[in-house]
């Protein structure tokens, strides 16, 4: 099964959420000598970031941030991680919390699993890979991505033929068809939500015509085909291979908009549009960028400065809205543009061989119906109180980073370490109280 908890391991509080928002409320708890369980519902820790190529406005690599952060997690004797396992419930009385849990099979023994990725390797199905954003395979059985913690290779049950080379060619017998889900419950004194967020669908709005090309992308997409440890190695137009001249990112795509629902600003969207656009100047130095945008939100530390380097290296910014993409013979796509830079000439028609559509941050998970927890009508996590900005509705229960609304990763960081604070203060207290009584 995935990795178990040790059976004198009681952990004193429990981490939602294997992001770096998780991760970051666990090292500071662990640091401060209290038992941290983080749980996460994919195959590995690392959430999103793991996956960027780059993070704004420094343009440092993301893996050498995430990555020295989920291995320290790993290694850290106070902190133990369940993967591939979902939050059920959590029931608050009495000053405790009940985690329930449900554990999905990997059909792979993880204590006896050695990473050696030889079932990998012999296996013969593939399948659209979700880490690369479908733009490259991985095959029934493998390790999740290359520097994914655990790195211990799962199963996919859907797609497994069940012809048993994987586990022919194990040297440690770790393959286990037989393996069920496992109900836990975790007792435990603070809980900290760092579930994180999702992305609306590209197909939200029709009349960008996502569901008809291939060529109107999601920003991970391009996350994945700017990334030196991406697919294809460079970036590729997704239809045909096409090294593309002229790109385009469409802002406010899936935001600030309450035809889809999302009323309220992502937040992140015009700065890693702009830092995309940096990459992939550097990277086509030939093409064509421009920025279609209707604000642009440069509200961080260094963010203006971010912005005004971007229209120093020629990327052209057009205040406007995308009314409509067509898609046209041969793959490439035309913009219907509104602009307000032309007074005589408003409504414009512009041709780009690809188009990167800004969706909007979404809630990654919903607490409410399972838990004391409240959402505010975004669907975020509540936060009420002014004075500490990561309390909950529920005492004992804290939040972090995009679950409690979306923001950037210097933010989420920050707030995470504010989280660990509260719930260290909570349980701290209650200890002196037991002692006092």
């Amino acid at each position: 099964m995935n990795t178990k908890i040790s059976s004198d391991f009681k952990p004193d509080a429990v981490v939602v959420g294997g992001g770096i928002a998780g991760l970051q409320s666990a090292l500071d708890m662990a640091d401060q000598d209290l038992k941290v369980l983080v749980v996460e519902r994919n195959a590995s820790i690392g959430g999103h970031m793991i996956a960027l190529s780059k993070v704004f406005p420094t343009l440092d690599c993301a893996s050498c941030i995430t990555t020295p952060k989920m291995s320290a997690a790993a290694h850290h004797e106070n902190i133990q991680i369940l993967t591939n396992t979902e939050v059920q419930a959590i029931e608050s009385g009495d000053g405790v919390h009940r985690v329930k849990l449900l554990q999905k099979p990997t059909y792979v023994n993880f204590d006896k699993c050695i990473g050696c990725r030889l079932c990998e390797y012999a296996c013969d199905t593939e399948f659209r890979d979700r880490f690369e954003e479908g733009l490259g395979a991985v095959r029934a059985i493998a390790v999740p991505f290359t520097n994914a913690i655990p790195q211990k290779a799962v199963l996919d049950a859907e797609h497994c033929l069940t012809c048993g080379t994987c586990a022919r060619v194990c040297p440690t017998d770790a393959i286990e068809f037989d393996q069920k889900p496992r109900r836990l419950t975790i007792e435990t004194q603070a809980v900290i939500v760092a579930s994180g967020f999702e992305l609306n669908s590209v197909t939200l709005k029709p009349q960008y015509n996502a569901a008809r090309s291939q060529n109107v992308i999601a920003p991970m997409t391009l996350e994945r085909l700017l990334a030196p440890h991406g697919p294809y190695g460079r970036v590729l137009r997704p239809s045909d291979g096409k090294i593309p001249g002229s790109v385009a990112f469409v802002q406010c795509a899936g935001s600030r908009d309450e035809s889809i629902g999302v009323s309220y600003c992502s937040r992140v969207c015009c700065m890693y549009a702009i830092k995309q656009a940096m990459l992939l100047s550097g990277a086509l130095p030939l093409a064509d960028i421009t920025i279609y945008y209707m604000d642009i939100r440069a509200f961080g530390k260094g963010y203006e400065q971010f912005f005004q380097n971007a229209k120093a290296m020629g990327i052209n910014f057009v205040r406007g809205k995308v009314a409509r993409i067509d898609p046209l013979q041969g793959g490439d796509l035309r913009l219907h543009v509104e602009t307000t830079e032309d007074a005589e000439n408003p409504m414009q028609e512009r041709v780009h061989d690809l188009v990167v559509l800004a969706q909007g941050m979404i809630p990654g998970w919903n607490p409410a119906q399972i838990s004391p927890v409240a959402c505010a009508t975004d669907g975020f996590v509540a936060t009420p109180s002014l004075t500490a900005p990561t309390a909950t509705t529920a005492p004992g229960i804290f939040t972090a980073g995009t679950a409690a609304g979306p923001k950037d990763i210097v933010d989420t960081i920050a707030e995470a370490g504010a989280a660990a604070m509260q719930a260290c203060q909570y349980l701290y207290q209650k200890r002196e109280a037991a002692l006092v009584g």
